[in-house]
């Protein structure tokens, strides 16, 4: 089985393309090296996993410092992430054909990828929140099932090669979007260059463990590593002031409440519309709308009609 399931990914490359396995390979065997790596080169405090061969960390260590070096533009980017709405990811996890999609540009924040393809989802591998776990203050407790491996031959692959991970049926995929979504986890669909220019992932995490989220915050939203999801929030007359939206839940730093009592007001430009706040809000007042200035949403029905 070991054999057949590498073959497998490797079989994912064109020929010009072979080279992306190793990396590849890398990441989904030694993904908690991988992200402590990614910590560390980010200035982020980390708990160290299990050490591993050190000709396997030396090659971790370049290939992280390759996704940075890449990262720093549009152009060469190769670590990308869109953030999804809620309803949007379980679209995502649920569909049962394989899809070819040629996007616009603007859904993506990267000039790489347009051809998206997304393989039928009924094999899908759940795993261990790495950044949560090697996080010294993770808001929730570690370690957490939250990171969604989308589709083979990877999906199998990580769940077999890597012990943080194993499978899980669609109908169970739903369940942890809608059970992450009311812990206030931002849902960001994962494309890698070195993953066949596919969607492979969902990332489910926050502003004090995710790294992704973590970079986007610090640098201002200035690397082009991750994509708003096309909506952004708005606050209704509705609204009372209560604070929960700005205090507990917004992972963007993008709602503002100038005195207690008042209405609360959307930063937009910070604002990725990951619909968090909507569904958090006691009193119901604030929703999402679209915002072409955000790009497009990735919402299946919408792409395909």
């Amino acid at each position: 089985m070991h054999h057949e399931l590498v073959k497998a990914v490797y079989d994912v490359y064109p020929l010009e393309d072979k080279f992306d396995f190793f990396p590849a390979y890398l990441y989904m065997k030694y993904i908690d090296r991988f992200i402590y790596y990614a910590m560390q080169a980010s200035g982020l405090p980390a708990n160290p996993p299990e050490e591993l061969h050190e000709t396997i960390e030396e090659m971790l260590k370049y290939y992280v410092q390759q996704v940075g070096d890449a990262s720093l533009s549009f152009d060469t980017n190769t670590y990308h992430g869109k953030v999804v709405k809620l309803q949007d990811a379980v679209k995502l996890v649920s569909q049962k054909r394989d899809i070819d999609l040629s996007l616009p540009e603007q859904v993506m924040p990267f000039k790489l990828a347009k051809d998206i393809i997304l393989k039928s989802n009924d094999s899908i591998a759940l795993g261990t929140c790495v950044c949560r776990m090697m996080s010294e203050n993770p808001c929730l407790p570690s370690p957490q099932e939250a990171c969604l491996f989308i589709g083979d031959p990877f999906a199998s692959f990580i769940a077999e090669e890597n012990k943080l991970f194993r499978k899980i049926s669609q109908d169970e995929a739903v369940k942890i979007l809608e059970f992450v979504h009311e812990k206030g986890a931002v849902h960001t669909a994962y494309f890698k260059k070195e993953m066949g220019n596919r969607f492979m992932a969902i990332c489910n995490c926050c502003s004090c463990c995710c790294v992704g989220i973590k970079m986007w915050n610090m640098l201002g939203g200035t690397v082009p590593i991750m994509a708003p999801s096309g909506y952004v929030a708005e606050v209704t007359q509705d609204c009372n002031g209560c604070a929960v939206c700005a205090d507990n839940v917004c992972n963007f730093d993008a709602i503002i409440l100038k005195a207690e009592g008042q209405k609360a007001e959307i930063d937009e430009a910070k604002c990725m519309g990951c619909g968090v706040c909507e569904d958090a809000c006691p009193a119901g007042a604030v929703r999402l709308r679209l915002e072409p200035s955000k790009g497009k949403p990735l919402d299946l029905d919408v792409l395909l009609s």
